[in-house]
């Protein structure tokens, strides 16, 4: 090492880093003493420095020594505090490991109580179950007893006065006979009793439901033995003495008028046969070019009309060169047409003479008439015009025929054809009025916008229930002999009560549904104060096999016979519920017998379920009539061998051969009326060269499915061409695969290459063999044994269905996808992807807005509800669905049209979540169709009264009669503006204020009875605990509620006063007794206007909340706001502020930044910054509160910012609201 002079020479200038003054360098001696680590590393590993001393190396091994010694001591005192440490941490082990079998122990303790209070619950719920069960059962029993106690009562009662009326009877013949000088013998006077004249009556009565059938086993009877009832008319219906202009009306004539009055039942056009508007066209060569232009241009347009109106439209023609072969189709079409249209020019070929003989001048009046002449410049008629235009004009009498005389292009004469029908069509065919007309070619509503929302009725349902009727009627050609049936079944109406339904039994075919329908025409002539509900059950599956279609239709019909028609629910077990009661009421005030006929029960899905009602005691006045399918025959057409009538019957009919039919047809598989009328048609409608062959044939078959299967064979023989055999095997498979059967425009719409007349031929064909029928305007097979044939025969046993259905859901897609939602649409698509089990597809249909509105507002609401819980959807998440789809649809609405559709799909939803029993979250949606038809039409439109109509409803069965009452007077007041005093819809409003009144007066009867009970409560607390126990404050309570109900606002007031006093004394100051009077007392001082009263119980009770929940619990948010809502209404801004910003604060930490909650404290919060006059502020907050409102995923019931509208928001910081009796 050196010194610091090796480092500076001598005589060298060192600058002064810190701004000093230069001097001169010199020799400083420094010793250094060195580094001991860096000396030891030295000594090590290299050699002797030269130079280094011996003492120098002695101190390094010392230093060396001490430093080991310091460090070996360091490391024996870390080795003892480690070894401390853990033996610490093995203590604290050992104590844990303790603590963790007591926690152990402590946890398997309170498993085994978990487990015994889980077995407890169960057995709790179990018990629950088991005496809701119980209860239930006592509660029937208790209506059965009261029920039958009440038909004894009134069957007594009946005897009496028929006892009474023959007295009176007897006695008046008695004054007569004495007055005529006739002397009257006593029989008491006798002394022998040889004069004694025992009466015996004709029969005896026998034991309930022990009667016979029609040849079959005990009927439904043995299901369940019922004790001996009676009942008869209302006691006090028979003592109603009439009195004044009226009292000469006879109490039948005035029901009669009633249920004219009331008729709900659709009017059916009689001009349209089977449901279709159909267009007879008759045209030459030389009109034909009109023809086309018409059925290209124009066909469209009319169609889409008559769909929105639920018919079908069809052109029917059949081209001149091979009209002659069709002569018996043109004939039947002919007389199905609902108008005929004649296009002439010069020529007159014989098939349209022909034609125009059929309908221009054998009846001219039994259909709509157009002669369409296109005429020359000249004007000239040839000999043949001018006859035929003369004889034309000599059978129209009556001037009807519309005449179209052009002489202008093809085009023009088109134009012209298609005006004029389209004014037959709308005015006389479906009773539409001109107005009327650009509203309905939508198709979008199909003339609901008269709809009132009380009785949601089917067109369809009821047209194929009257066409089954008459086709039973008609459905045989044999003379087959009902007589004796026909006897048992009038003396099943003759017979004393109490009368248990009658079973028709009888095999597929045997001829019950033509029995009951013979019966039904018979009856209906001789007694016409009977009422008759009939219902004839179509094949399984089909809608006519539903039960809750089945019992609403009978239920609409007794209600054609009450005053109001409002009081139907559409939830489909209150509809099953409530059939029976309606009955008992209607048979009350029936004069005649009400009888029920259904036929083919056995069909209807889940009868045993749904048809209870028939084994309870019926009225007295009821019949039930009911037909079922057995194995065997009840022997119907027993004895009655094949008669064909003469016009059937030629030469070929042999002895021999009639008597082989006969015996062929006496055994039990083919003594049938279907089978001998099948058997019948297949014979006579072979030619003489065939008759011997199809004769062996048809014997062959021993049953009537057998002998289907072979009636479709020979149909398809009888066909001239593969490409005719296919087409009936593809329309047969889409009746078999389809819901309800298909149209004949669907059938052509799906084989475009198929002609009408080659589908007319052998749609007559197939009905001629009883295989299918036009029924409603669709192609149904006439009898289950076809549909079965046909499935056997062409599907494979139903194999094949699944290509014919998905033809069928390819075919409504496409309509789907061109906005053509008709109810065919609605019908079937959803039937098709449910047998398909599409779940997805199904669901994306249901969720087609105007295919739900569809099947809702034609009362399928058991169907739509059983649809969505086939895909796995409850109530509340189905209304979410639509809510969302309707706000998605609403995005795409811009006209007023549409506006108009959206307005009413939102009543739709409205009234089908009312009717699911979910009043809560149908205000929502009524709401906005109200906003949206007050701004997209005008407040005083009558639309607008119908939404009002329909929200006072819902508010109805939400028990808000108030505003309910509000909404009625405003809907009455827009009607009798737009329709005048003499409106049926004016009459509708009043019938509802009327029953609101009612329901209000029967509420106010039950509270009077209820304070009543209170009050005595009340004084016995009172004595026997004193005026001071808490208990007397709870019957305070209780009063005090029931007069706020009542609207006793001074004395509630008192009550409520009196309970808080009691209860500050007695309880705790957080008590929740005590919050409960705080807040419904200063509800009343807000109602009342009291609100410096209320402002010091809203502070109690958020100090009674915070103390309960905690500062930041969504409760004390809530109280906050009811606060500052008192101070906003005190004009106290500067109060209020804070405590809406401490709300919003807790708000959103609980509920997050989306809640509604959260949303209607920030409309709150602008409403008071727009007071304050802070604009800028009070839009954005209004902003993100409306932000909030529409990304709100479920319904919720808002505030409308209608005018009419009677709910106030929950946190409205407007001033007080006036009491309910104050004058707005």
């Amino acid at each position: 090492m050196g010194t610091a002079s090796s480092m500076v020479s001598p005589g060298e200038v060192i600058e002064d880093g810190y701004g000093g003054e230069g001097g001169e360098a010199c020799e400083i001696p420094v010793e250094v003493k060195p580094k001991a680590r860096l000396l030891r590393s030295s000594f090590r590993r290299g050699p002797r420095v030269i130079g280094a001393s011996f003492k120098s190396t002695a101190s390094v091994d010392l230093e060396y020594a001490a430093e080991y010694e310091r460090l070996r001591k360091e490391y024996e005192i870390f080795r003892v505090s480690k070894n401390n440490e853990i033996s610490s941490m093995q203590k604290k082990e050992a104590k844990l490991d303790e603590e963790n079998k007591r926690l152990r122990a402590e946890l398997q303790a309170l498993q085994k109580t978990y487990q015994k209070i889980l077995r407890e619950k169960e057995s709790a719920l179990e018990a629950k179950y088991q005496a809701m069960e119980r209860a239930a059962t006592f509660e029937h029993d208790r209506d059965k007893v009261k029920r039958q106690f009440k038909i004894f009562r009134e069957t007594k009662e009946k005897e009496i006065q028929d006892l009474l009326r023959a007295k009176r009877d007897l006695e008046a013949k008695l004054q007569q006979l004495q007055a005529q000088g006739i002397q009257v013998y006593d029989p008491n006077d006798s002394d022998s009793d040889d004069n004694q004249t025992t009466v015996t009556a004709a029969g005896t009565q026998c034991e309930y439901w022990t009667g016979g059938v029609l040849g079959s086993e005990p009927s439904m009877g043995s299901m369940m033995q019922l004790q001996q009832t009676f009942r008869g008319p209302e006691f006090a219906h028979s003592l109603i003495d009439v009195e004044g202009p009226f009292a000469n009306v006879s109490r039948d004539d005035w029901d009669a008028a009633v249920a004219s009055l009331l008729q709900v039942s659709p009017h059916v056009p009689q001009a349209l046969w089977s449901n279709t508007v159909r267009c007879y066209l008759i045209f030459t060569q030389e009109t034909k070019a009109e023809l086309d232009i018409f059925i290209k241009k124009h066909t469209s347009v009319l169609r889409r009309i008559c769909e929105s109106l639920g018919h079908f439209y069809l052109n029917v023609f059949f081209p001149e060169e091979n009209a002659a072969s069709y002569a018996v189709e043109r004939k039947q079409e002919i007389e199905r047409s609902s108008l005929c249209v004649l296009l002439l020019k010069s020529t007159v070929p014989s098939s349209v003479v022909e034609d125009c003989e059929e309908a221009f001048v054998k009846n001219p009046d039994g259909r709509p008439l157009v002669l369409y002449l296109r005429t020359e410049e000249d004007h000239n008629l040839n000999g043949p015009i001018r006859q035929l235009l003369e004889r034309v004009n000599a059978a129209d009498k009556a001037a009807k025929i519309k005449v179209v005389d052009h002489s202008g292009s093809a085009e023009e004469g088109a134009s012209l054809i298609y005006a004029q029908l389209e004014k037959i069509i709308k005015q006389e065919l479906l009773g539409l009025e001109v107005t009327d007309v650009e509203s309905k070619d939508s198709g979008m509503d199909e003339g609901c916008e008269e709809d009132s929302g009380d009785v949601l009725w089917d067109l369809h349902d009821e047209q194929e229930q009257i066409e089954a009727y008459q086709q039973a009627c008609s459905g045989t050609t044999s003379q087959l002999s009902f007589q004796k049936y026909i006897d048992r079944l009038n003396d099943m109406i003759a017979a004393p009560p109490p009368t248990p339904p009658l079973l028709v039994s009888g095999g597929p075919g045997s001829g019950k549904s033509l029995l009951l329908s013979k019966w039904i025409e018979l009856q209906q002539k001789q007694s016409p104060n009977t009422l008759f509900l009939y219902h004839f059950v179509g094949r399984p599956l089909s809608t006519s096999s539903e039960p809750v279609l089945i019992i609403k239709r009978l239920t609409v019909k007794l209600l054609q016979h009450f005053w109001s028609i409002s009081g139907l629910s559409m939830e489909p077990s209150k509809i099953l519920e409530e059939f029976p009661r309606w009955l008992e009421r209607l048979s009350a005030r029936h004069q005649g017998n009400i009888i029920i006929i259904i036929d083919s029960i056995d069909q209807i899905q889940q009868a045993e379920k749904h048809m209870k009602w028939l084994i309870d005691p019926l009225p007295v006045n009821v019949r039930v009539v009911v037909s079922v399918n057995v194995e065997t025959c009840p022997q119907v057409v027993a004895h009655t061998p094949l008669r064909p009538t003469e016009s059937q019957r030629g030469q070929e009919y042999s002895q021999c051969r009639e008597k082989k039919l006969e015996r062929h047809c006496r055994s039990a598989s083919t003594c049938n009326a279907l089978y001998v009328t099948l058997l019948a048609r297949m014979i006579t409608s072979r030619s003489c060269g065939l008759l011997e062959k199809s004769l062996e044939q048809c014997l062959q078959c021993q049953d009537t499915m057998s002998l289907y299967r072979l009636a479709l064979k020979m149909t398809l023989n009888s066909l001239s061409t593969d490409r005719e055999r296919h087409i009936m095997r593809e329309i047969l498979g889409l009746v078999c695969a389809s819901h309800n059967g298909v149209s004949e425009s669907e059938v052509l719409d799906l084989f475009p290459e198929v002609e009408l007349p080659v589908l007319s031929s052998l749609l007559y064909l197939l009905n001629r063999l009883c295989i299918v029928t036009l029924r409603c305007g669709l192609i149904r097979f006439q009898h289950l044994q076809a549909w079965e044939a046909v499935r056997l025969e062409f599907l494979a046993g139903g194999s094949s269905s699944t290509t014919y259905r998905e033809k069928l859901i390819h075919y409504f897609n496409q309509q789907l996808s061109q906005d053509r939602v008709t109810w065919r649409v609605a019908d079937e698509l959803p039937w098709l992807l449910q047998q398909e089990e599409d779940k997805p597809k199904l669901q994306l249909s249901l969720l087609n807005l105007f295919v739900s509105q569809n099947l809702y507002k034609r009362g399928h609401f058991s169907e739509l509800l059983a649809y969505w819980q086939y895909v796995g959807k409850d109530k509340s998440s189905m209304a979410t669905e639509y809510f969302d789809s309707l706000k998605r649809y609403e995005k795409s609405c811009e006209s007023e049209d549409s506006m108009t559709r959206l307005a009413n799909l939102y009543e739709t939803l409205g009234r089908f979540l009312k009717d699911l029993g979910l009043p809560s979250q149908a205000v929502a949606p009524l709401q906005r169709s109200l906003e949206i038809r007050e701004t997209a039409l005008d407040p005083d439109h009558p639309s607008v009264a119908r939404s009002l109509h329909q929200l006072a409803g819902v508010y109805v069965q939400w028990k808000k009669y108030g505003n309910a009452e509000q909404l009625y007077k405003q809907a009455l007041e827009i009607s009798e503006n737009a329709y005048g005093a003499e409106h049926a819809s004016v009459a509708r409003e009043l019938e509802s204020l009327n029953n609101l009144d009612t329901t209000k007066i029967l509420l106010f009867a039950l509270t009077s009875a209820a304070k009543v009970f209170l009050t005595r409560s009340l004084e016995m607390r009172q004595r026997v605990l004193g005026p001071d126990h808490p208990d007397c404050a709870q019957s305070l309570n209780n009063l005090a509620a029931l007069h706020t109900e009542r609207r006793e606002y001074e004395a509630a007031e008192d009550m409520y006063e009196r309970a808080l006093d009691i209860r500050k004394k007695a309880l705790s100051p957080d008590h929740p007794s005590l919050a409960y009077t705080l807040k419904h007392l200063a509800m009343l001082y807000k109602r009342r206007g009291k609100l410096e009263k209320a402002v010091p119980l809203y502070e109690l009770s958020l100090e009674i909340r915070e103390k309960s929940f905690g500062p930041k619990h969504p409760s004390v948010a809530t109280a906050l706001v009811n606060l500052a809502v008192i101070y906003c209404q005190l004009k106290k801004h500067s109060d209020a502020l804070p405590l809406y910003e401490r709300a919003l604060k807790i708000y959103e930490d609980s509920l997050g930044r989306s809640h509604p909650r959260v949303g209607e404290t920030l409309k709150n919060l602008a409403v008071l910054s727009y007071e304050e006059g802070d604009f800028e502020k009070a839009a954005e907050l209004y902003k993100r509160a409306m932000e909030i409102k529409e990304a709100e995923p479920s319904l919720v019931c808002g505030n409308a910012p209608s005018r009419h509208s009677s709910s106030g928001d929950a946190f409205s910081v407007r001033g007080p609201a006036p009491l309910p009796h104050a004058q707005r």
